[in-house]
């Protein structure tokens, strides 16, 4: 799961976000009350309005708990003792994986 994040916006609405990590809008909810890290504003109908670093941490629980196979406490755990690191790892993953994106789209525009 990648999301581009939109340069100067400013939220993201909870539908948004599931069609993006391509889950249903429930398991987000779910996850927003398990983890402290994620901290939505509340629009006047109370709807969920996700900030940047909302989706980026958000973008982590996915990795650890979706593709590491981490159990929610596990990813609880990793986030709170190795934030910097799980981060910097994150975000090299994502690096590469655009990067062979691009190649792939290259090879096959050739």
């Amino acid at each position: 799961m990648h999301l581009e994040l939109k340069e100067g916006k400013l939220y993201y609405s909870i539908g948004e976000l599931a069609k993006a990590f391509n889950v249903n809008a429930s398991l987000i909810r779910f996850w927003d009350s398990e983890f402290d890290v994620l901290k939505p504003k509340k629009n006047a109908k109370g709807n969920r309005m996700f900030t940047p670093e909302d989706v980026k941490n958000l973008q982590l629980i996915y990795h650890l708990v979706k593709e590491r196979g981490f159990t929610l406490e596990g990813a609880k755990t990793h986030l709170k003792e190795g934030k910097k690191e799980t981060l910097t790892n994150f975000d090299i993953i994502t690096k590469l994986e655009t990067i062979k994106a691009q190649l792939t789209d290259l090879k096959n525009n050739l």
